[in-house]
């Protein structure tokens, strides 16, 4: 059988940008399949509701696969362990945040991070956790990322400069991330 790894994109992201391309290339590499559903990013659009939606035809293929959030879809896989019946191999978390965040120009991203999380829950259905973030974030300030590494009593692999891990702060290829995936393969 096929591992499966999903690469979930943020707020106002999609599949082709920043290093979601270069790292589900690196991935087929090593014999995966990689899926990166297309979210809807608009205001009146962008739910948790549609985006779980978005998940339903793969949900099969969850168990076993390893997770990859960007952002906003760091919390949206909590949302998957905290409501889905599945037990995944291990989910990186880069730029994400749990509880309200301030974005004048997102209203909908407490739909997401806003929640009464079952912790225990969310750590008995992933067997590794690893949290990235830097130490200049536009969006997310660190202490979200030390917040949500404490819940899931893991560290924050801080990297200095990185900013929001976007293309546009010179994140086209992501070759941290890629090797502490290896380890799980």
């Amino acid at each position: 059988m096929t591992r499966t790894a999903f690469i979930f994109h943020g707020s106002n992201g999609y599949p082709e940008r920043h290093w979601f391309p270069w790292i589900k290339k690196k991935l087929e590499q090593k014999g995966l399949e990689v899926i990166v559903p297309r979210f809807p990013i608009d205001k009146k659009t962008q739910l948790l509701n549609n985006w779980m939606e978005v998940l339903k035809p793969y949900q099969n293929k969850l168990n076993e696969s390893i997770l990859i959030g960007h952002s906003l879809g760091v919390p949206f896989i909590f949302n998957i362990l905290n409501d889905i019946d599945c037990k995944i191999q291990a989910a990186f978390l880069v730029a994400g945040f749990i509880g309200p965040l301030e974005a004048k120009d997102e209203p909908n991203l407490n739909d997401f991070s806003v929640k009464d999380f079952n912790w225990n829950i969310i750590k008995s259905k992933c067997l590794q956790f690893c949290v990235f973030h830097s130490d200049n974030d536009p969006y997310v300030p660190l202490e979200r990322a030390n917040q949500l590494a404490d819940k899931l009593g893991v560290s924050v692999t801080l990297i200095k400069g990185a900013g929001h891990f976007q293309a546009e702060g010179g994140y086209k290829e992501f070759d941290r991330l890629f090797q502490e995936i290896e380890k799980v393969l």
